[in-house]
């Protein structure tokens, strides 16, 4: 079953596979000048208590995204 962002509990270090086609065009532009790339590792930080948005390190940065945002990012 494919896993995305938005499933990945807090601790968890996950690798980046891909974006689906659904997301905000310029926010993915914006997240792959960051460093989410293929192949980037994510560990997850922490989920705020309504389950959104969701806390993580990527390349040393410190980011949150809303959890509509990171359904669209697989990871494995």
């Amino acid at each position: 079953m494919m896993k995305t962002l938005s499933d990945v509990k807090p601790g968890e270090t996950v690798t980046l596979v891909k974006y689906h086609d659904t997301g905000d065009v310029d926010l993915r532009r914006h997240l792959l000048g960051m460093g989410f790339v293929r192949g980037a590792q994510i560990h997850v930080k922490q989920v705020a208590s309504l389950g959104d948005p969701i806390e993580m390190t990527i390349k040393g940065y410190d980011v949150c995204l809303r959890k509509e945002e990171a359904k669209n990012i697989e990871v494995e």
